[in-house]
């Protein structure tokens, strides 16, 4: 993950060499290998290279073909043998070896602005179209590339790292009232454009940006998918076309011969890891395949150790463990490496970010599981409720007795019931709103009506699919989803790859019938039969047994979280006297929530430290 960053002043002042170097160093933690920049007048890129693709060793950025237009880039590209194909039908050219950035660029020139709507793979970049004086940028279709920007006066700054843009001297600090006061209700802005900071914009997932004379542009290119619906007549051809296309999703993400995988005891990433070592075997290059698990012996249940080390034992591969067992609530917090650009609410996240850096001691890149259980597991009651609708009775029967006999047990007399849209039971406790906003706060933001719009909106769904859809549409809204895995946060030269959300598999996934290959991942449990051991393909979905830092809550030690002396500033938002006692309480939900100010008073006070 490269870093970028650049300046376009419209009014062409000249850009400041000695800024844009001073920027461009800053993220030398997340390029090691190489920093450059570029500046022509009024404009200049920055770029700090980390090599993790075999492409990638011969690339140099800031690039151009012609010395016309430029790019710096933060990309993978995927499919490129497809996309040479297209490009090649309308550049005279012929396209050979080239690199990512090359492959963007060389798209640019084909289709102009619409060129996001070619490219797959995860990718933030910005091109500098001197011809047309016009600055574009696009960000991935799930936002697993940051981008940030501002814009002050004639000048737009932007790069992939928040606090980069912070560098540029017309960038304040000045905070957003309400992207703070979204966290503390919320955990994350209800706004996907906005950050933590007034004058820094984000760039949501599946959009791109135009600078230029005319004014910003910021338009949406891709959206989820809704129609279809595939067809195979022999049932084994599901399977086999799944198969094909998860190897050609982890084969785009491997490029290299020394990787790490987050493997769980699972089925999502243990298919990833029997997937990469399937691929890396056939080639004859020598290779290093880790698996990395966080587990726990004591302090909650937990099985991962025992599935996640008979997996790595029939695929041959060393396995690492974090156990997380004796971790402090908000350890690390206080540590320079570990200041979250904005506000982060994951008290007991020592561990995660501990395993991310023990994959980055061995290896630049690292794929995870993410996110199956949107893509692959959804109960059938909205199939069998869309069957009913639309009148096709002799399938839902015969979905109705596939079901019962894949559960291995008959349908209640009671059906039609089942079939009914769920509903919300009275006693039922809504989560509650804070006792302890700052009540001037409260009043100026209109924060409670706020709070009950949010809670009480019916989220977009889908008929047959509305897990998954809601899944998507949330990571399309929390435009930071993916923060918590990029070197921007984490400070660790780490590539996090996510092979289940490649764009192929996912359309393919979403217009499979449900029934049966959508209920607990029976497609993909077919598709590794053979080749994960037994226990684990018949494993159900084990969520952890409880929150672990509500154990950490009980711990001796820990008192300190009902004294806290709060920083300078957390007043603003957060009425100290009124937040709850939580140490030694039996409330996760309300714990969790009650923590939130705490994880503030944190940032505010290492935003304030030098």
């Amino acid at each position: 993950m490269s870093g970028i960053c650049g300046i376009v002043n419209l009014d062409g002042a000249p850009v400041d060499r000695n800024l844009l170097q001073e920027m461009t160093m800053f993220m030398a933690f997340r390029g090691p290998d190489a920093q450059d920049v570029w500046v022509d007048g009024a404009v200049g890129f920055g770029h700090t290279m980390l090599r993790t693709t075999f492409e990638s060793e011969h690339e140099r950025q800031p690039f151009s073909l012609d010395g016309k237009v430029w790019i710096t880039a933060d990309a993978r590209i995927d499919g490129q043998d497809e996309l040479k194909n297209k490009i090649g039908a309308r550049d005279p050219d012929r396209i050979g070896e080239v690199t990512d950035v090359e492959l963007i660029l060389r798209a640019y020139q084909a289709w102009g602005e619409d060129c996001p709507k070619h490219l797959i793979g995860d990718f933030a970049f910005a091109i500098w179209d001197g011809p047309r004086q016009r600055l574009f940028c696009a960000r991935d279709h799930f936002g697993v590339k940051l981008f940030f920007y501002a814009r002050v006066g004639q000048s737009l700054i932007f790069s992939n790292t928040l606090d980069c843009v912070h560098k540029h001297p017309a960038v304040s600090t000045t905070l957003n009232d309400l992207v703070i006061a979204d966290f503390l209700l919320f955990e994350t802005s209800q706004d996907p454009a906005a950050t933590a900071f007034a004058d820094i914009q984000r760039l949501p997932p599946a959009q791109s940006l135009t600078w230029s004379a005319k004014g910003l542009n910021v338009k949406r290119y891709w959206t989820l998918p809704k129609e279809g619906e595939v067809r195979y007549r022999p049932a084994g051809d599901y399977v086999e076309h799944f198969r094909e296309l998860l190897e050609i999703a982890v084969a785009d993400r491997l490029r290299t011969q020394n990787l790490a995988v987050q493997m769980s005891g699972g089925l999502d990433s243990t298919a990833i890891a029997v997937t990469a070592k399937n691929l890396l075997d056939r080639e004859p290059a020598p290779y290093e395949l880790h698996a990395h698990t966080i587990v726990y012996d004591r302090l909650i249940p937990d099985e991962e150790r025992r599935f996640a080390g008979m997996a790595a034992q029939m695929l041959g591969i060393p396995i690492h463990y974090c156990v997380a067992d004796d971790y402090r609530l908000y350890e690390q917090f206080e540590q320079s490496g570990a200041r979250f650009p904005e506000p982060s609410h994951d008290p007991d996240g020592a561990a995660s970010l501990d395993a991310l850096r023990a994959q980055s001691d061995r290896c630049r890149v690292s794929l995870s599981g993410w996110d199956g259980d949107a893509l692959l597991n959804e109960s059938p009651k909205p199939y069998f409720r869309t069957l009913l609708k639309n009148g096709e009775i002799g399938r839902l029967l015969a979905g109705m007795a596939s079901y019962a006999i894949s559960e291995r047990r008959l349908l209640p007399l009671g059906w039609r019931a089942r079939l009914a849209p769920a509903r919300p039971s009275s006693d039922q406790a809504a989560p509650g709103y804070p006792v302890w906003l700052n009540a001037t706060l409260e009043e100026r933001l209109g924060l409670r009506a706020r709070w009950e719009q949010v809670t009480s909106a019916t989220p977009a769904s889908h008929p047959v699919r509305p897990y998954a859809y809601r899944i998507f549409a949330q990571v399309a809204q929390w435009s930071n989803f993916f923060d918590c895995y990029d070197p921007g946060v984490t400070r660790l030269p780490l590539e996090c790859r996510h092979p289940l959300l490649d764009l192929r598999l996912l359309d393919y996934c979403l217009t499979l019938p449900p029934l049966p290959w959508c209920v607990k991942k029976k497609i993909l449990r077919d598709a590794m039969r053979g080749l994960l051991p037994e226990p684990v393909l018949r494993r159900p979905k084990t969520p952890l047994a409880g929150w672990p830092g509500s154990k950490m809550l009980r711990a001796d030690g820990a008192q300190w979280i009902d004294s806290f002396v709060p920083a300078p500033g957390l007043d603003t938002y957060v009425d100290r006297k009124k937040i709850p006692k939580t140490w030694g309480g039996d409330y996760p939900l309300e714990a969790w929530t009650n923590l939130r100010p705490l994880s503030l008073d944190f940032w505010l006070r290492n935003l304030q430290s030098p």
